[in-house]
């Protein structure tokens, strides 16, 4: 019997693919002024969602992995496509999206260490 069920495994890999988005948005921000830069962004919603509607359970969502975009558009002369608003509201929803991910997986094992008597 396994410890953590396939919900409790998709929020931990949901959490994962919030922290690698944030990392590939953060650094759209850093590259605002860099010529010829391509905004990049992590799409792990589709990945879990495939995951989860073909019946995989906690070891195969586990395996879930997600890939980097390059965003098309080229909003300057420069090159660079990146819309420095845009990109900063990606952001913002992407860390309460974060948080919002750890408070429920923290709820549910605050629930499985409270069973255990460990709390």
């Amino acid at each position: 019997m396994e410890l953590f069920d396939t919900t409790q495994i998709g929020l931990e890999r949901a959490i994962s693919g919030a922290a690698q988005r944030q990392t590939a948005l953060a650094s759209n921000l850093a590259n605002a002024n860099t010529p010829g830069y391509k905004a990049r962004d992590v799409d792990f919603h589709s990945a879990l969602r495939a995951a989860f509607a073909s019946g995989a359970k906690g070891e195969e969502v586990e395996r879930t992995t997600f890939a980097e975009t390059t965003q098309n558009g080229v909003m300057r002369a420069d090159g660079n496509a990146v819309d420095v608003d845009v990109e900063s509201a990606k952001l913002s929803q992407n860390a309460l999206e974060y948080q919002t991910l750890v408070q429920v997986a923290r709820g549910r094992i605050d629930i499985i260490e409270s069973a255990m008597g460990a709390r």
